[in-house]
């Protein structure tokens, strides 16, 4: 018991750590015209800020999450209610097996498939988040569905209700809050990644973008191409940029442990 509270006290240590060094760093950069300006990775001045970024990041992030969300919402559906056993237990293999896959080598991937010969775009970029995000919304969508309780599902089907009508109309609107929550869970995961973003939508104009046909800039690659900048005040504005991109996922955060509590007891209440 010790232990654990000991293990618990550190990990909060850790993550406090983390964001107060962020914070303290990055502070005094953050301001409106950082928020909005477009950013300016190559100037040697403290000019520029993340507004392009930030309009770029919510739109492939918003790409990858209309792919992934529905079809990982519909993969769990599957195996949760009509798959057999083997078929499940295979599904659940292979999904765990893309959720360890390095996301360098999801960006490789997307860079040979869409990219190479062609152009980095926006759609590169949001479906190289979706193939980030499947696994996470697929795995803790198939979790949710399993707390809800057979005798919510028997009951559907005396009425007779067929399979299908019992499962969206009874057993989806049961778990739909938890199903949410995985959904948020993942696109905090996919607005910070860096790795596939640096190979597939990386070189791009620094004006503002909004057609996913071009190359667009993310947060989490102005983070690394101010960092690399060897003006002072652009590592100032990375610090700024990080500490922007944790308040984001803090704040999908929040809104996911909300909806996770009334999933659970909505759960509890269907028991």
């Amino acid at each position: 018991m010790v232990s654990a509270w000991i293990a618990a006290v550190l990990a909060v240590g850790v993550l406090a750590l983390v964001i107060a060094s962020v914070a303290v760093k990055g502070i005094g950069s953050i301001s409106l015209d950082f928020l909005t300006q477009n950013a300016d990775p190559l100037s040697i001045e403290a000019t520029g800020g993340i507004g392009n970024a930030l309009v770029g990041t919510g739109i492939m992030v918003g790409i990858g999450a209309l792919i992934a969300i529905p079809l990982g919402i519909l993969v769990a559906i599957y195996t949760n209610e009509f798959a057999g056993s083997r078929s499940e237990s295979i599904i659940r293999y292979f999904l765990d097996v893309l959720n360890g896959v390095p996301t360098i080598v999801v960006g490789i991937f997307i860079f040979a498939l869409l990219v190479e010969h062609k152009h980095q775009s926006g759609w590169a970029g949001g479906i190289a988040l979706a193939i980030v995000m499947l696994p996470l919304v697929a795995r803790s969508c198939q979790e949710v569905l399993r707390l809800v309780p057979g005798s919510v599902k028997e009951a559907g089907l005396a009425l007779g209700a067929s399979r299908w009508r019992t499962t969206l109309s009874v057993v989806v609107p049961t778990a739909l809050s938890g199903m949410i929550t995985g959904s948020l869970l993942a696109v905090a995961r996919a607005i910070g990644e860096t790795a596939p973003l640096l190979l597939v939508s990386s070189i791009f104009a620094n004006t503002l973008v909004t057609s996913p046909s071009q190359a667009m800039p993310s947060v989490p690659v102005i983070i690394f191409q101010y960092s690399e900048s060897p003006t002072p005040a652009k590592h100032d504005q990375a610090w700024a940029a990080a500490l922007v991109l944790i308040f984001v996922v803090l704040l999908i955060s929040i809104a996911a442990r909300v909806l996770s509590a009334r999933s659970r007891k909505r759960l509890g209440a269907a028991r």
